[in-house]
């Protein structure tokens, strides 16, 4: 320990000012792009994004799943099997448990017509559990045996009481497959004004770094042709609100803004929602599920913002306040109805 004690010693007198100052430009436009990249502090990144990736290995390719399910499978067969501490001899101890037959007591006894015992004693266990759906047992069976039998005129359970424990069965539903953009000819076209350019739907990729994001917001400023920006589960975080805050100030064809499923923080929010003031041709903003609730003072200013901007007609946020709320459902019902009166015109 008082080794590396000492070793802090050296840096103790070390000027920071001074080192900062002997930097260029260019470098230290560098080091806040490091910064903003790696935030030990910031608990709204996960512990995954705090530093930077300090592996050495080359990457391997995209992750085939299949593949590493067999990797995995393989190494756990080829591991020893550690010995029992006691070893089995499959010798049984002990005498199997018989259950008790139990008597019905006489006033639990129900006696039936003849045609109806007979009726019962020849059923078979389909035609049994149909008849418990219909007089109301639904917990013998599953809802949908259940709706089944009541619905229909017929015998729809053809495997009886023993059915029950049995779940249904469901149609799996495949995973969603990756984001095919190429990040870096989006930002190409959108820098050249490409008119066949419409849509920039960046959503679920992860992996984007936040000075691109920021060139791509950029070029948007200039932009005359992209109706619809999208940048769900991106891990944008306030530096990139801020720079789609500044986007939306200038530019004057976007229609469509999405940034849901982000760690935007409320500055971020309050920013973009500042700057949703000063453009009039976005018609949709959705900015739901962020890392962190935003507070009853954002909430208040979104609803502030929807009166105040009738160009907005669809807004995606889930409110936990009755006030704002209700502000916001009947700004953007009058907003529909202005947009609906300037179509008959």
């Amino acid at each position: 320990m008082s080794s590396y004690l000492k070793e802090l010693e050296k840096y103790r007198d070390i000027d920071e000012d001074e080192i900062l100052r002997t930097l260029s430009p260019e470098e230290l436009e560098q080091l806040d792009c490091e910064l903003q990249e790696m935030d030990p502090e910031n608990l709204l990144l996960p512990a995954g994004l705090r530093q930077r990736d300090q592996t050495k290995k080359s990457p391997t390719g995209p992750l085939d799943r299949e593949a590493l399910l067999q990797y995995l499978e393989q190494q756990a067969l080829e591991v020893k099997e550690r010995d029992d501490l006691v070893p089995f001899t499959g010798e049984k101890k002990g005498k199997p448990y018989i259950q008790p037959k139990r008597e019905i007591p006489a006033q639990e006894q129900i006696t039936l017509e003849p045609e109806l015992e007979q009726a019962l004693a020849n059923a078979t266990d389909a035609e049994i559990c149909d008849i418990a759906a219909i007089l109301g047992m639904y917990t013998l069976m599953s809802n949908k045996q259940y709706y089944d039998a009541i619905c229909s005129g017929e015998i729809c359970n053809t495997e009886g009481i023993s059915s029950v424990v049995q779940p249904d069965k469901y149609k799996p539903v495949p995973d969603e497959p990756p984001n095919p953009t190429n990040i870096e000819e989006i930002l190409k076209s959108v820098r050249s004004n490409d008119k066949e350019l419409e849509e920039v739907n960046l959503n679920n990729i992860k992996d984007i770094p936040i000075p691109m994001l920021t060139e791509l917001c950029e070029a948007m400023k200039t932009n005359t042709h992209v109706r619809s920006f999208s940048l769900v589960a991106t891990k944008s975080g306030d530096p990139i609100a801020n720079a789609v805050a500044d986007m939306l100030r200038e530019n004057r064809s976007l229609q469509s803004l999405n940034i849901e499923s982000n760690f935007i923080s409320s500055t971020g929010l309050m920013a973009v929602l500042k700057a949703v003031r000063e453009n009039a041709t976005l018609t949709e903003l959705r900015v739901d599920n962020q890392r962190q609730w935003p507070g009853d003072a954002v909430e208040m200013e979104m609803a502030t913002v929807l009166e105040q901007c009738p160009s907005i007609v669809r807004f995606g946020y889930h409110f936990t306040q009755q006030g704002p709320r209700a502000r916001a459902a009947q700004a953007v019902t009058r907003n529909n109805e202005l947009r609906r009166q300037q179509k008959k015109r």
